[in-house]
Protein backbone atom coordinates (compact mmCIF):
# COMPACT_ATOMS: atom_id res chain seq x y z
CA UNK A 1 0.00 0.00 0.00
CA UNK A 2 1.56 2.98 -1.14
CA UNK A 3 0.77 6.19 0.94
CA UNK A 4 3.56 8.44 -0.86
CA UNK A 5 3.92 9.01 -4.37
CA UNK A 6 7.72 10.71 -5.22
CA UNK A 7 7.02 14.23 -7.17
CA UNK A 8 10.19 15.65 -8.01
CA UNK A 9 13.63 16.37 -6.74
CA UNK A 10 14.43 19.34 -4.91
CA UNK A 11 17.42 22.05 -4.27
CA UNK A 12 18.46 23.73 -0.99
CA UNK A 13 21.02 26.41 0.07
CA UNK A 14 23.74 25.08 3.05
CA UNK A 15 25.75 28.15 3.73
CA UNK A 16 25.27 29.46 -0.19
CA UNK A 17 25.81 25.62 -1.79
CA UNK A 18 23.52 24.04 -3.37
CA UNK A 19 22.66 19.89 -2.73
CA UNK A 20 20.28 17.75 -4.85
CA UNK A 21 19.56 14.90 -2.13
CA UNK A 22 16.58 13.69 -1.11
CA UNK A 23 13.39 13.13 -3.52
CA UNK A 24 10.21 15.56 -2.29
CA UNK A 25 7.30 13.30 -0.79
CA UNK A 26 4.29 14.30 -0.44
CA UNK A 27 1.18 12.53 0.90
CA UNK A 28 -0.89 10.47 -1.57
CA UNK A 29 -3.93 9.50 0.32
CA UNK A 30 -2.73 9.84 4.17
CA UNK A 31 -1.91 13.48 5.54
CA UNK A 32 -2.06 12.99 8.87
CA UNK A 33 0.54 10.19 8.45
CA UNK A 34 2.85 12.54 5.88
CA UNK A 35 2.57 15.10 9.04
CA UNK A 36 3.78 12.94 11.87
CA UNK A 37 7.05 11.95 9.07
CA UNK A 38 7.33 15.59 8.66
CA UNK A 39 6.94 16.63 12.46
CA UNK A 40 8.91 14.14 13.70
CA UNK A 41 12.37 15.18 11.31
CA UNK A 42 11.79 18.56 13.40
CA UNK A 43 13.72 16.49 16.31
CA UNK A 44 15.90 14.26 14.64
CA UNK A 45 18.97 15.29 13.27
CA UNK A 46 21.36 18.48 13.10
CA UNK A 47 22.42 17.76 15.86
CA UNK A 48 25.65 19.76 17.43
CA UNK A 49 29.10 19.49 16.72
CA UNK A 50 31.83 20.29 18.77
CA UNK A 51 36.03 20.55 18.94
CA UNK A 52 36.81 18.49 22.04
CA UNK A 53 40.37 20.23 23.59
CA UNK A 54 42.85 18.39 25.58
CA UNK A 55 46.02 17.45 26.83
CA UNK A 56 47.40 14.22 25.90
CA UNK A 57 51.07 13.19 27.53
CA UNK A 58 51.46 16.58 27.80
CA UNK A 59 50.83 17.99 24.13
CA UNK A 60 47.55 19.70 23.05
CA UNK A 61 45.45 18.22 20.43
CA UNK A 62 41.56 18.12 19.34
CA UNK A 63 38.83 15.79 18.06
CA UNK A 64 36.01 17.04 16.72
CA UNK A 65 32.78 14.65 17.66
CA UNK A 66 28.92 15.06 16.49
CA UNK A 67 26.17 15.17 19.23
CA UNK A 68 24.17 12.45 18.16
CA UNK A 69 23.11 12.41 21.67
CA UNK A 70 20.59 15.31 21.33
CA UNK A 71 18.36 12.90 18.80
CA UNK A 72 14.34 12.36 19.87
CA UNK A 73 15.07 9.37 21.91
CA UNK A 74 19.27 9.99 22.72
CA UNK A 75 20.63 8.23 20.20
CA UNK A 76 22.21 8.14 16.05
CA UNK A 77 19.94 5.11 16.12
CA UNK A 78 16.89 7.80 15.66
CA UNK A 79 17.81 8.98 12.01
CA UNK A 80 18.22 5.24 10.68
CA UNK A 81 14.95 3.98 12.48
CA UNK A 82 12.56 7.28 10.81
CA UNK A 83 14.77 6.60 7.07
CA UNK A 84 13.83 3.12 7.49
CA UNK A 85 10.09 3.52 8.27
CA UNK A 86 10.16 6.37 6.07
CA UNK A 87 11.33 4.44 3.31
CA UNK A 88 9.46 1.35 3.51
CA UNK A 89 6.24 3.69 3.16
CA UNK A 90 7.18 4.90 0.13
CA UNK A 91 7.85 1.62 -1.41
CA UNK A 92 4.76 0.27 -0.14
CA UNK A 93 6.19 -2.14 2.30
CA UNK A 94 4.61 -1.28 5.19
CA UNK A 95 1.24 -0.51 5.85
CA UNK A 96 -1.07 1.63 8.81
CA UNK A 97 -1.78 -1.14 11.66
CA UNK A 98 1.43 -3.58 10.60
CA UNK A 99 3.83 -4.62 13.88
CA UNK A 100 7.33 -3.35 13.72
CA UNK A 101 9.52 -6.10 15.23
CA UNK A 102 13.15 -6.25 15.14
CA UNK A 103 15.79 -7.44 17.26
CA UNK A 104 18.40 -5.10 18.58
CA UNK A 105 20.53 -4.32 21.52
CA UNK A 106 18.62 -1.57 22.65
CA UNK A 107 19.15 1.63 21.03
CA UNK A 108 17.31 1.12 17.73
CA UNK A 109 14.59 -0.74 19.48
CA UNK A 110 14.09 2.34 21.92
CA UNK A 111 13.94 4.23 18.54
CA UNK A 112 11.55 2.09 16.87
CA UNK A 113 9.38 2.15 19.67
CA UNK A 114 9.46 5.90 20.38
CA UNK A 115 9.17 6.58 15.83
CA UNK A 116 6.79 3.18 15.50
CA UNK A 117 4.32 4.34 18.17
CA UNK A 118 4.09 8.04 17.16
CA UNK A 119 3.02 6.74 13.51
CA UNK A 120 0.48 4.17 14.79
CA UNK A 121 2.30 1.02 14.84
CA UNK A 122 2.25 -2.03 17.32
CA UNK A 123 5.99 -2.58 18.02
CA UNK A 124 7.88 -5.44 19.63
CA UNK A 125 11.05 -5.74 20.76
CA UNK A 126 13.47 -8.61 20.93
CA UNK A 127 16.76 -7.87 22.56
CA UNK A 128 19.35 -10.01 24.85
CA UNK A 129 18.65 -10.37 28.53
CA UNK A 130 22.15 -9.33 29.35
CA UNK A 131 21.59 -5.58 28.95
CA UNK A 132 20.96 -2.98 31.01
CA UNK A 133 17.77 -3.36 32.41
CA UNK A 134 17.16 0.57 31.53
CA UNK A 135 17.32 0.05 27.86
CA UNK A 136 13.70 -2.71 27.95
CA UNK A 137 11.98 -0.23 30.65
CA UNK A 138 12.66 2.60 28.61
CA UNK A 139 11.08 0.66 25.05
CA UNK A 140 8.40 -0.66 27.76
CA UNK A 141 7.42 3.03 28.75
CA UNK A 142 6.25 4.02 25.71
CA UNK A 143 3.99 1.27 25.40
CA UNK A 144 6.20 -1.45 23.26
CA UNK A 145 6.32 -4.61 23.93
CA UNK A 146 9.81 -6.31 25.16
CA UNK A 147 11.13 -9.92 24.63
CA UNK A 148 14.09 -11.03 25.65
CA UNK A 149 16.53 -13.92 24.87
CA UNK A 150 19.10 -15.35 27.01
CA UNK A 151 22.50 -16.58 26.04
CA UNK A 152 21.28 -20.13 26.00
CA UNK A 153 18.33 -19.11 23.43
CA UNK A 154 20.85 -18.12 21.18
CA UNK A 155 22.04 -14.98 22.25
CA UNK A 156 21.68 -12.01 19.98
CA UNK A 157 21.53 -13.88 16.81
CA UNK A 158 18.66 -15.91 18.70
CA UNK A 159 17.11 -12.74 18.76
CA UNK A 160 17.33 -12.42 14.79
CA UNK A 161 16.07 -15.63 14.51
CA UNK A 162 13.00 -14.91 16.90
CA UNK A 163 12.10 -11.49 14.99
CA UNK A 164 12.16 -13.36 11.37
CA UNK A 165 9.81 -16.66 12.90
CA UNK A 166 7.31 -13.96 14.30
CA UNK A 167 7.60 -11.78 10.64
CA UNK A 168 6.32 -14.54 8.97
CA UNK A 169 3.20 -14.27 10.53
CA UNK A 170 2.27 -12.02 8.74
CA UNK A 171 0.73 -8.52 9.39
CA UNK A 172 4.92 -7.07 10.43
CA UNK A 173 7.33 -4.90 9.17
CA UNK A 174 10.99 -6.05 10.02
CA UNK A 175 13.34 -3.62 9.17
CA UNK A 176 16.73 -5.77 9.20
CA UNK A 177 18.57 -3.18 10.40
CA UNK A 178 22.10 -5.17 9.86
CA UNK A 179 21.65 -5.91 6.27
CA UNK A 180 19.20 -3.29 5.12
CA UNK A 181 20.73 -0.84 2.72
CA UNK A 182 19.16 2.40 3.91
CA UNK A 183 20.54 1.79 7.42
CA UNK A 184 23.87 3.25 5.60
CA UNK A 185 21.89 5.66 3.12
CA UNK A 186 20.39 7.71 6.25
CA UNK A 187 23.91 8.23 7.75
CA UNK A 188 25.13 9.08 4.19
CA UNK A 189 22.69 11.67 3.85
CA UNK A 190 22.07 12.71 6.93
CA UNK A 191 24.80 12.44 9.28
CA UNK A 192 27.88 13.11 7.35
CA UNK A 193 26.14 15.65 5.05
CA UNK A 194 25.74 17.63 8.13
CA UNK A 195 29.43 17.00 9.15
CA UNK A 196 30.70 17.59 6.50
CA UNK A 197 28.73 21.14 5.45
CA UNK A 198 29.87 21.70 9.43
CA UNK A 199 33.23 21.45 9.01
CA UNK A 200 33.00 23.25 5.27
CA UNK A 201 32.00 26.21 7.30
CA UNK A 202 34.99 26.65 9.76
CA UNK A 203 37.12 26.03 6.73
CA UNK A 204 38.27 22.15 7.36
CA UNK A 205 37.58 19.00 5.70
CA UNK A 206 38.18 16.02 7.84
CA UNK A 207 41.43 13.42 7.58
CA UNK A 208 39.62 10.22 9.27
CA UNK A 209 35.87 9.70 10.73
CA UNK A 210 36.22 6.75 13.49
CA UNK A 211 33.01 5.04 14.99
CA UNK A 212 32.15 1.80 16.29
CA UNK A 213 30.09 -0.70 14.21
CA UNK A 214 27.18 -2.23 15.90
CA UNK A 215 25.03 -2.06 12.67
CA UNK A 216 27.74 -0.74 10.61
CA UNK A 217 25.03 1.69 9.14
CA UNK A 218 26.99 4.87 10.41
CA UNK A 219 30.75 3.24 9.85
CA UNK A 220 29.22 2.54 6.09
CA UNK A 221 27.33 5.43 5.37
CA UNK A 222 30.82 7.54 6.56
CA UNK A 223 32.59 5.52 3.83
CA UNK A 224 29.78 6.92 0.94
CA UNK A 225 29.50 9.84 1.72
CA UNK A 226 33.55 10.97 2.46
CA UNK A 227 35.08 8.51 0.13
CA UNK A 228 33.05 10.11 -2.71
CA UNK A 229 34.08 13.48 -1.72
CA UNK A 230 37.47 12.87 -1.61
CA UNK A 231 39.05 9.09 -1.86
CA UNK A 232 42.12 9.80 0.78
CA UNK A 233 39.97 10.82 3.96
CA UNK A 234 40.26 7.82 6.06
CA UNK A 235 37.56 5.50 7.35
CA UNK A 236 38.03 3.79 10.37
CA UNK A 237 35.58 0.64 11.82
CA UNK A 238 36.11 0.13 15.48
CA UNK A 239 35.67 -2.84 17.76
CA UNK A 240 36.27 -3.90 21.32
CA UNK A 241 39.75 -5.23 21.93
CA UNK A 242 38.18 -7.76 24.25
CA UNK A 243 36.19 -8.63 21.39
CA UNK A 244 37.91 -8.72 17.87
CA UNK A 245 34.93 -9.62 15.77
CA UNK A 246 35.80 -7.55 12.57
CA UNK A 247 39.46 -8.50 12.94
CA UNK A 248 38.81 -12.08 13.45
CA UNK A 249 35.63 -12.48 11.11
CA UNK A 250 33.79 -14.30 14.15
CA UNK A 251 32.74 -13.96 17.42
CA UNK A 252 35.47 -13.55 19.40
CA UNK A 253 35.13 -13.11 23.13
CA UNK A 254 32.62 -10.80 25.92
CA UNK A 255 32.99 -6.86 26.64
CA UNK A 256 31.31 -4.26 28.18
CA UNK A 257 30.59 -1.90 25.28
CA UNK A 258 26.82 -2.03 24.59
CA UNK A 259 25.81 -1.21 21.15
CA UNK A 260 28.95 -2.70 19.55
CA UNK A 261 30.14 -6.21 18.36
CA UNK A 262 27.22 -7.91 18.06
CA UNK A 263 28.72 -11.63 18.13
CA UNK A 264 28.82 -11.39 14.08
CA UNK A 265 29.63 -8.93 11.22
CA UNK A 266 26.76 -7.34 9.76
CA UNK A 267 25.91 -7.87 6.16
CA UNK A 268 25.98 -4.02 4.78
CA UNK A 269 29.76 -4.19 6.48
CA UNK A 270 32.19 -3.75 3.29
CA UNK A 271 35.69 -3.71 4.29
CA UNK A 272 36.89 -3.16 1.07
CA UNK A 273 35.63 0.85 1.05
CA UNK A 274 37.05 0.69 4.94
CA UNK A 275 40.17 1.83 6.50
CA UNK A 276 42.15 -0.16 9.12
CA UNK A 277 40.12 -1.53 12.03
CA UNK A 278 40.83 0.69 15.36
CA UNK A 279 40.51 -1.01 18.99
CA UNK A 280 39.38 0.25 21.76
CA UNK A 281 38.94 -1.44 25.88
CA UNK A 282 35.93 -1.01 27.42
CA UNK A 283 37.43 -0.32 30.54
CA UNK A 284 39.18 2.15 28.56
CA UNK A 285 35.81 3.63 26.66
CA UNK A 286 33.82 3.67 30.69
CA UNK A 287 36.72 5.80 31.99
CA UNK A 288 36.52 8.33 28.52
CA UNK A 289 33.11 8.27 28.95
CA UNK A 290 33.00 9.20 32.39
CA UNK A 291 35.62 11.94 31.85
CA UNK A 292 33.12 13.38 29.12
CA UNK A 293 30.79 13.64 31.50
CA UNK A 294 32.77 14.83 34.54
CA UNK A 295 35.17 17.37 33.21
CA UNK A 296 32.87 18.69 29.99
CA UNK A 297 29.12 17.84 31.13
CA UNK A 298 28.72 16.04 28.11
CA UNK A 299 26.45 12.90 29.38
CA UNK A 300 26.86 10.01 26.73
CA UNK A 301 27.25 6.44 26.88
CA UNK A 302 30.02 3.92 26.65
CA UNK A 303 30.36 3.33 23.02
CA UNK A 304 30.68 7.40 22.65
CA UNK A 305 33.75 6.97 25.22
CA UNK A 306 34.84 4.20 23.04
CA UNK A 307 34.89 6.31 19.61
CA UNK A 308 36.66 9.13 21.85
CA UNK A 309 39.16 6.59 22.32
CA UNK A 310 39.66 5.72 18.97
CA UNK A 311 39.16 9.33 17.87
CA UNK A 312 42.59 10.09 20.10
CA UNK A 313 44.30 7.38 18.86
CA UNK A 314 43.98 8.18 15.70
CA UNK A 315 45.37 11.76 16.06
CA UNK A 316 48.30 10.31 17.74
CA UNK A 317 48.79 8.20 15.00
CA UNK A 318 48.00 11.30 11.86
CA UNK A 319 49.61 14.20 13.52
CA UNK A 320 48.64 17.17 15.02
CA UNK A 321 47.53 19.06 11.74
CA UNK A 322 44.99 16.00 11.32
CA UNK A 323 41.40 16.78 11.69
CA UNK A 324 39.57 13.60 12.86
CA UNK A 325 35.88 13.03 13.72
CA UNK A 326 33.66 10.96 15.60
CA UNK A 327 30.45 10.31 16.78
CA UNK A 328 29.15 10.81 20.63
CA UNK A 329 26.26 7.84 19.53
CA UNK A 330 24.18 8.36 22.51
CA UNK A 331 23.54 9.46 26.35
CA UNK A 332 24.10 7.82 29.80
CA UNK A 333 20.66 7.52 30.42
CA UNK A 334 20.80 3.52 29.58
CA UNK A 335 23.63 3.09 31.78
CA UNK A 336 23.03 3.80 34.96
CA UNK A 337 23.09 0.14 35.99
CA UNK A 338 26.19 -0.36 34.19
CA UNK A 339 29.74 -0.19 35.16
CA UNK A 340 29.69 3.56 33.22
CA UNK A 341 28.30 4.64 36.94
CA UNK A 342 30.87 2.90 38.87
CA UNK A 343 34.68 3.26 39.70
CA UNK A 344 36.84 1.62 37.00
CA UNK A 345 40.05 0.36 37.43
CA UNK A 346 42.88 2.24 35.46
CA UNK A 347 44.99 0.40 33.55
CA UNK A 348 48.76 1.18 31.92
CA UNK A 349 48.10 1.86 27.97
CA UNK A 350 44.47 3.07 28.04
CA UNK A 351 44.13 6.73 26.39
CA UNK A 352 41.75 7.70 28.79
CA UNK A 353 44.24 7.86 31.62
CA UNK A 354 46.70 9.82 29.20
CA UNK A 355 43.81 12.78 28.70
CA UNK A 356 42.98 15.89 30.13
CA UNK A 357 40.04 17.36 28.26
CA UNK A 358 40.33 21.38 28.58
CA UNK A 359 36.98 22.31 27.36
CA UNK A 360 35.36 22.47 23.76
CA UNK A 361 34.36 24.83 21.31
CA UNK A 362 30.66 24.38 19.76
CA UNK A 363 30.48 24.29 15.67
CA UNK A 364 27.01 25.73 14.81
CA UNK A 365 24.07 23.76 13.80
CA UNK A 366 23.23 24.21 10.06
CA UNK A 367 21.94 27.71 9.61
CA UNK A 368 18.46 28.49 8.33
CA UNK A 369 17.65 24.03 9.08
CA UNK A 370 15.11 23.14 10.76
CA UNK A 371 16.07 19.23 12.30
CA UNK A 372 16.90 16.55 9.99
CA UNK A 373 16.49 19.32 7.10
CA UNK A 374 20.17 18.82 6.54
CA UNK A 375 19.75 15.60 4.55
CA UNK A 376 16.57 17.01 2.93
CA UNK A 377 14.38 15.44 5.41
CA UNK A 378 12.07 17.52 7.24
CA UNK A 379 11.92 19.70 3.73
CA UNK A 380 10.07 17.15 2.00
CA UNK A 381 7.00 16.94 3.62
CA UNK A 382 6.52 21.00 3.55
Amino acid sequence: MHLFTINTIFAYPIFGLTSRIYAMIQPASNETLGARFGHLWHLIGNTPMLRLDYRFRGRPGSIYVKCEHYNLTGSIKDRMALHILHRAYTDGRIAPGDTIVEATSGNTGIAFAAIGRMLGHPVKIIMPDWLSRERAAIIRSMGAEVLQVSKAEGGFLGCIALSEEIARRGNTFLPRQFENRCNAEAHECTTMHEIGQQLDAIGLKPDAFVAGVGTGGTIMGAAGYFKKRDATIGVYPLEPAESPTLSTGYKAGTHRIQGISDEFIPAIVEFDKLDKVVQANDGDAIIMAQLLAQKLGLAVGISSGANAVGAIKLKEQLGPDATVVTVLSDCNKKYLSTDLVRDEPKREGYISIDTQFTGYEPIPRLAGQSRGAAGGMAMAYN
